[in-house]
């Protein structure tokens, strides 16, 4: 047999291969002694670690292709692992080969440590407003005004008002009657003119709104009834479909609706019938329910009733024995608030009407001489939360007019029965305005509040023999304000400071 060939060993070669042994031992134990260090120094990073650790595999060239070795900075970890970034190996575009024994030295295993991003910073968010409740749900009193529209259709007239109730007076209310039968003077024909002309300007000067809807058509009205007078329609279902286009009309524009007006006396309701509660009731429910069904928020009243002595149980019934008829019938189920008119006659606000008061220079003497509630701001409005927690209810009221009629400074006598504004004089009125004001917000029942009025004196040319209405105005003679339009502006801002407004 031929003997292999045996070379004598080289004292190089021996020397290089044992050079690269121990190269390659160095190497390993320099990279197992930095994961150790990284491992233990930061634990946050471990499971990250863990998940990005690859063993390297020797490459058919004898060499292997790796990402940069990326020193952990102690301040790029996060503090909170509740936050901890997702780990992203970073590689470069010109990656470092390191050369691997020619002679099948074995792979160093490398650690691909990842670069992380500091945690993105926490933005400062702007406190949490609290939502603005819907007229429905606030609780709070709040005051208005009914304000006429221009009759001149002048965008800049109505602008002049609404401007002094918004910036000036600063109040959030304004009420706007819209006459239905001007409205849909024949079955599905309606003339949106003056609501369309009044809406966009309330909004523009960001004021809520009070639709008070009466006077039904004569085409809706009961065969039979007093045609001279206002009357309810046959059909309730006519009025709550007018209702429900006024509010698709206007989308969340309208913040209440009152259905009806002063419906205990013949003068608004003039029915074959008579004033009846449970005929009301019978519009007012279909009414409700189709208000609700278009929008919830708004906030549905009841009809204000006018404050009267007399009650023959046919052309008028006394508002306090209607109120309980109104309960009876269930009315209380089918409204958010309870609606009220307030005349002052010649009685100071605070004063109930069995208190002895007398005025002996007085014109007018009913309150005096005929004590009744029915003549008390204060009596009345008692009278009504009395019977409306009696019935186990919490419902607010709605004041939807109130005032003080003075007929000092007008150019003409009063209408006859309207004697007592005679007897009123300016300064009473700019007391007694805010007086009111304030027992309504004090009295925590009592929702809204609107002043009756802010422009019938100039739109009547302050004709008050011809216009009930023009007593009342807080726009005086020359287009003066009365001062009681200070002494509400006075009240209104000191109440906003207070409530929180």
């Amino acid at each position: 047999m031929t003997q292999p060939l045996i070379r004598p060993v080289d004292p190089a070669r021996k020397q290089a291969r044992t050079f690269a042994a121990i190269w390659s031992f160095i190497t390993m134990m320099m990279g197992a002694a930095t994961f150790l260090g990284i491992y233990f120094a930061y634990p946050q990073v471990r499971p990250a670690l863990a998940a990005i650790i690859q063993p390297l595999q020797p490459s058919t060239g004898g060499s292997t292709t790796s990402g940069p070795l990326v020193a952990a900075s102690p301040t790029a970890v996060p503090s909170t692992p509740t936050s901890q970034p997702s780990a992203t190996p970073t590689t470069e575009a010109n990656s470092t080969e390191q050369a691997m024994p020619s002679d099948g030295g074995t792979a160093v295993a490398q650690v691909y440590l990842p670069t992380f991003a500091p945690p993105p910073a926490t933005p400062t968010l702007p406190p949490t407003a609290t939502p603005t409740p819907r007229p429905v749900d606030e609780r709070r009193f709040e005051a208005g005004i009914q304000v006429q529209f221009a009759l001149s259709f002048n965008p800049e007239e109505q602008r002049g008002y609404y401007r002094s109730v918004a910036h000036d007076l600063k109040l959030p209310w304004v009420k706007q009657q819209i006459i239905w039968e001007y409205f849909e003077p024949q079955r599905g024909q309606y003339d949106w003119s003056v609501s369309d002309f009044v809406m966009p300007i309330a909004q523009e000067f960001g004021l809520k709104v009070v639709f008070s809807v009466l006077r039904a058509p004569a085409w809706a009205r009961e065969p039979g009834g007093d045609m001279s007078k206002t009357g309810p329609p046959a059909n309730p279902q006519d009025y709550a479909n007018f209702v429900g286009q006024l509010l698709r009309r206007y989308p969340g524009q309208i913040q209440a609706i009152e259905v009806w007006n002063e419906m205990n006396i013949d003068r608004e309701w003039a029915s074959p019938r008579g004033v009846n509660a449970t005929d009301y009731v019978r519009l007012l429910r279909p009414t409700y329910e189709m208000i609700k069904s278009i929008d919830p928020g708004v906030m549905v009243i009841i009809g204000a009733l006018a404050p009267t002595g007399f009650d023959n149980n046919f052309n008028a019934i006394n508002d306090f024995r209607y109120t309980d008829l109104l309960i009876a019938a269930g009315a209380l189920d089918y409204a958010d608030c309870f609606g009220s008119h307030l005349n002052g006659f010649n009685m100071p606000p605070l004063v109930r009407w069995d208190e002895g008061y007398n005025d002996p220079t007085a014109i007018f003497r009913g309150p005096f001489d005929n004590p009744h509630h029915s003549w008390s701001f204060r009596s009345t409005l008692e009278g009504y939360a009395a019977r409306i927690r009696a019935a186990g209810s919490n419902m607010p009221i709605c004041v939807t007019e109130f005032g003080w009629a003075v007929a000092e400074d007008l150019p003409t006598d009063v209408k006859p029965g309207f004697e007592f504004a005679r007897d009123n004089t300016l300064a009473e009125q700019a007391q007694w305005m805010p007086q009111a004001l304030e027992f309504m917000a004090n009295s925590g029942y009592v929702r809204l509040g609107i002043v009756w009025n802010f422009n019938y004196g100039p739109q009547a040319g302050w004709d008050a023999s011809q216009n009930d209405n023009v007593a009342y105005s807080l726009i005086g003679p020359g287009f003066h304000f009365r001062p009681a339009y200070d002494t509400i502006r006075e009240w209104q801002r000191i109440y906003s400071a207070r409530a929180g407004f």
